[in-house]
């Protein structure tokens, strides 16, 4: 006799993805692999390389305010802010990479041409709409790409 809980407590057989887009995966509708290098990069751990990139740039950040006498508050969150805006800007447009990407193997390229790293126009179009929403969760697409990589044409792949 089989259990009465056995068929609502094991779950659904598919996932709300799965409904929504049966054929596809993350990344499908980019022409992106399903697995492996040049996959869409999870949510999760590119929010652990943003965690990381907010860590380090505090660090950073701290050893600045060292040599300021006194600092304000505003000065010491200019400083944190600043650091964090440098770092995505410059190693995003140089490397294509944060500290915390190149730690967790992710890169941002570009959807047309991912050969090649983002340059300075595009690393500059998605690091301040990231910076400004912090990388909130609603602000992401069906394919769980930011919209700050929707606006600057990249997307975080893994390396």
């Amino acid at each position: 006799m089989a259990r009465w809980t056995g068929t609502w407590l094991s779950g659904p057989e598919t996932t709300l993805r799965e409904l929504r887009d049966p054929e596809g995966w993350p990344g499908s509708r980019m022409g992106l692999p399903k697995e492996g290098s040049g996959s869409l990069a999870p949510f999760s751990g590119r929010a652990f390389a943003f965690f990381v990139d907010i860590v380090v740039s505090a660090l950073v950040a701290g050893l600045i305010n060292v040599f300021v006498e006194d600092p304000s508050g505003l000065q010491r969150q200019a400083a944190a802010y600043s650091v964090l805006a440098l770092e995505h800007v410059l190693f995003v447009a140089l490397t294509g990479q944060t500290l915390g990407m190149r730690l967790l193997g992710y890169k941002v390229v570009h959807l047309k041409d991912p050969d090649r790293v983002p340059g300075l126009v595009p690393s500059v179009l998605r690091t301040f709409p990231l910076l400004l929403t912090a990388g909130l969760l609603g602000f992401f697409t069906k394919d769980g790409r930011g919209w700050h990589d929707v606006i600057a044409g990249t997307v975080v792949v893994r390396d």
